[in-house]
């Protein structure tokens, strides 16, 4: 019969928390967050400090530390040192007028399908938040190439996007209108964050594969419904598909559980519909 230590639960080392993941390095992202779950992000620059209306940190203090680990500032605040999520970056990065929630991010990513090796086309780079989650789902095998037609927004946006993503060589910024015309052929995807998406309707139906679907994120139900109505007159897409996701946290303690005072809700429609062959070069029709 062999001693045990019952302070030390099963198949937990101690020893092993801190080697499990990398220490953070200089130039990394890293998320602050004290007590009250306020969250501060922060890049590690050697030699600067991180600031807030707690106190400071050193950031040599940080780097080459455990991630995970507990930072104590100069006025004896402690806070805890993550790796942000993508979620975090795009709630906390800088950005214009544009907004994508992380959770139309998550949904966009899954309901067109994103996955290792694509090549996606998007129109609509903004700050870069959707391109960030793009390039990550397509892998290193994959490819994003993205259309914007304002130039003034381009250096920001790539800037972002950098700051999760430092190597950018799968990624190609195009400024111009999409509705002018897709270089790119054989596209496994087309993710349109317009307006007027029903304006690049043709040139993403002549970029896409037979199969490839198309995705639109759009703010309000009357452009959804032109939208719908185009890609049901154009005769190339099927399986027209629209949905909202809202999102409501829950606070857990020990002597309540009730929902959140705040929730995100409805932030914008996401439409997919899928390129086929025109019904009528076979012989058939679709039920309308």
């Amino acid at each position: 019969m062999h001693d045990t230590d019952d302070s030390n639960p099963i198949g937990h080392n101690e020893a092993q928390d801190e080697a499990s993941v990398s220490p953070f390095e200089a130039g990394e992202l890293a998320l602050f967050l004290d007590r009250k779950g306020r969250a501060y992000l922060q890049t590690l620059t050697a030699g600067q400090e991180f600031h807030c209306h707690l106190g400071y940190i050193p950031l040599d203090d940080v780097i080459g530390q455990p991630v995970g680990g507990w930072y104590t500032t100069n006025r004896g605040h402690v806070l805890l040192g993550i790796r942000p999520t993508l979620g975090d970056y795009v709630r906390l990065m800088p950005r214009g007028p544009q907004v994508i929630y992380a959770k139309d991010l998550g949904n966009i990513v899954s309901m067109a399908d994103i996955f290792p090796g694509a090549t996606v086309v998007e129109a609509g780079l903004g700050s870069g938040a959707l391109t960030t989650g793009l390039l990550r789902a397509v892998g290193p095998s994959g490819r994003v190439c993205s259309y914007e037609i304002n130039g003034e927004v381009v250096a920001k946006a790539k800037s972002n996007v950098q700051s999760v993503i430092p190597d950018t060589s799968r990624w190609e910024v195009k400024v111009g209108d999409i509705a002018e015309g897709i270089a790119e052929s054989d596209v496994d995807r087309v993710i349109l964050d317009l307006p007027e998406p029903w304006r690049a309707l043709n040139a993403a139906a002549n970029a896409l594969h037979t199969g490839g679907i198309l995705l639109s994120f759009l703010p309000t139900v009357l452009q959804v419904h032109e939208l719908v109505l185009a890609l049901q007159d154009d005769g190339r897409f099927a399986r027209i598909e629209t949905a909202e996701t809202m999102l409501r946290g829950w606070n857990v303690t020990r002597r309540s559980v009730r929902p959140a005072h705040r929730m995100v809700a409805h932030s914008g429609f996401i439409t997919t519909a899928v390129r086929c062959v025109p019904p009528g070069r076979q012989g058939y029709a679709l039920n309308p």
